[in-house]
């Protein structure tokens, strides 16, 4: 089970059985799951990355990254991992896709697939913030 003994209190609450609170649960895991997929296929490709991370010695408010690299891992609820960007890196401590396009091809359920063209990523010491990454500088 993924929730603190006080979640799982307050969705008993609300009406939930144990069964119901389960189910919710592994959903939770299954949804990073999928979140730590949709950034890996984000981070992907080789090419250049724009960031809205703050750096100490820029003055713009669009960071340009060369090379741009994650190594995730999910446990339950929690989604961590590693940032490299053109020779140094950064702990994740959670991310997200915000924003994706259509790519225009069906997948096996003839859904049109989506490509994600904005995430954050939670980033850990040394940075201590939440920052977006497109491929795009216009999607920031």
């Amino acid at each position: 089970m993924h929730f603190d003994a006080r979640t799982q209190r307050a969705l008993r609450e609300a009406g939930l059985d144990t069964d119901a609170i389960a189910a919710a649960s592994d959903r939770v895991a299954e949804l990073v799951d999928e979140d730590a997929d949709s950034l890996r296929e984000f981070f992907a490709p080789a090419g250049h990355y724009y960031s809205d991370m703050e750096m100490a010695h820029s003055a713009t408010e669009r960071q340009e990254h060369a090379t741009a690299d994650v190594d995730l891992f999910t446990h339950g609820s929690d989604l961590r991992g590693y940032l490299s960007l053109e020779g140094w890196g950064v702990p994740i401590e959670g991310g997200r896709v915000l924003r994706t396009a259509e790519t225009g091809g069906d997948d096996e359920e003839g859904d049109n697939d989506e490509t994600p063209v904005l995430v954050e990523l939670s980033l850990g010491a040394t940075v201590h913030d939440r920052v977006r990454f497109a491929r795009d500088p216009d999607e920031l």
